[in-house]
């Protein structure tokens, strides 16, 4: 890990979301001292629909609660809400479970932009079998696309303008990585190249090319990019019980672990 205090790194693994939004046109972002809330009606299944950060007046939190599942629920929209570290009230999990929102934990990891150390090849790799990784320009974003579309299980027809507008933020920093194993599809990832870190969006393998080396490939692809824009730490926000595992293989340190709530049909 580059050095950097615990307050600052904590900054970058859950307020670099935040600063790495690419809108799309209907998106509303609400924002003031402890609460960030975006709602984007377009994208029904997919992300830009949640709560990041909220501390709350214990005494109005419940009608805080309902009116934000309402507000969602009357659009239609599925959408998280994140109990990161500081939330507040200190039983704000406990009011989102009894409203039977869905609970999954979520580890925010760090560390160094050095390339991967060099593993043995995956059981099921082969020296014929290589991994090739693509930054996304024009040519490649509709394949990305699906093969995002594909891995969350979602409609392509919804990922694609927010896609577009991801590569269209591309001085921003904004970036988009395509893995192919036999020259077909096999995973993406995102990443945000902001001022102090990288932060890693979206890692997605298909199933039939896991155990391939495509997330490790993803990965070390992004830590490059990160290391050519002068950047040492690179930061990311996963599953507890499925990326998470796979990042710690890596060299990513749990810097904290919260739960995120879902509302779904």
């Amino acid at each position: 890990m580059p050095p950097i205090d615990e307050a600052t790194l904590l900054d970058e693994v859950l307020r670099a979301p935040e600063r790495a939004l690419v809108p799309l046109p209907d998106t509303q972002r609400l924002e003031r001292p402890g609460w960030f809330q975006l709602t984007t009606p377009s994208l029904t299944r997919g992300g830009l629909n949640e709560v990041a950060h909220a501390v709350l007046d214990a005494a109005e939190a419940d009608a805080v609660i309902d009116r934000t599942i309402a507000h969602y629920r009357g659009l239609g929209l599925h959408f998280r809400w994140s109990v990161t570290p500081g939330s507040a009230p200190a039983d704000l999990a406990e009011r989102l479970r009894a409203r039977g929102l869905v609970e999954s934990w979520t580890c925010g990891m760090a560390r160094d932009t050095t390339p991967l150390v060099a593993r043995p090849r995956p059981e099921h790799a082969s020296a014929e079998d290589p991994v090739e990784v693509h930054e996304v320009g024009a040519a490649l974003v509709d394949e990305l696309t699906a093969v995002m579309a594909e891995g969350w299980g979602v409609d392509a027809a919804a990922l694609a303008p927010l896609q577009r507008r991801i590569l269209g933020a591309h001085a921003q920093g904004q970036r988009l990585y395509l893995a192919r194993r036999h020259g077909r599809g096999a995973g993406t990832a995102g990443a945000a190249l902001l001022e102090r870190s990288v932060y890693l969006i979206g890692g997605v393998v298909l199933p039939q090319h896991r155990q391939r080396g495509v997330y490790s490939a993803l990965v070390d692809a992004r830590l490059a990019a990160a290391r050519a824009h002068g950047l040492a730490l690179a930061t990311v926000q996963a599953r507890a019980d499925s990326a998470a595992p796979l990042l710690e293989h890596l060299g990513f340190r749990t810097v904290c672990r919260f739960p995120m709530y879902y509302l779904r049909d």
